[in-house]
């Protein structure tokens, strides 16, 4: 009799868990300059992707997975799983140019206590122009001749593969 009493206790511990755990409460996000375009990059270069992700809802919000449309891209440690309500988080991430040549379109999808939604997907693009098996161009060498000498204007307009990206206003935007 004892243990058919612990084990009713336990079922109803466990049905209030249930009832008051945050994953059942639904939640909206907002993610800030989803569609992005980046400005071109060499093969093998590393391109450092940041979205920033608002929670816009009542409940904390909680992502259970994050699936990348290509193993070229690495989640950073650094990635929010959890965003209190009214909170920013930050999903970030590093894409491998190694293996892609030419245009490049990235979905990362994500999976959470998403109010209207199953998902939600991060986008964006990168032209990966391929390394030149040729004479250099003008622009090529200019770069080579900046490593060599050391640039102070790479510490402040960033470094080639890292210019940031553009939004384009006249495409309908993906929240």
């Amino acid at each position: 009799m004892k243990n058919n009493m612990l084990l009713i206790g336990f079922i109803g511990l466990m049905s209030l868990n249930a009832c008051f755990n945050p994953k059942n409460e639904k939640t909206s996000l907002e993610i800030m300059d989803n569609g992005r375009h980046y400005y071109p990059i060499q093969t093998g270069q590393d391109l450092d992707v940041v979205f920033k992700v608002k929670n816009i809802g009542k409940s904390p919000l909680i992502i259970t997975d994050i699936i990348t449309s290509c193993g070229c891209i690495v989640l950073n440690k650094n990635t929010t799983k959890t965003i209190p309500a009214g909170q920013e988080g930050f999903i970030s991430m590093t894409y491998n140019s190694t293996k892609n040549v030419g245009f490049v379109k990235h979905w990362i999808e994500l999976y959470g206590n998403f109010e209207k939604l199953e998902k939600m997907e991060l986008v964006f693009d990168v032209n990966v122009v391929p390394d030149a098996m040729y004479t250099k161009d003008y622009e090529e060498l200019f770069l080579m001749e900046k490593e060599k000498n050391g640039n102070i204007e790479d510490l402040v307009d960033g470094t080639a593969n890292n210019k940031g990206y553009y939004m384009r206003f006249d495409e309908e935007q993906t929240k």
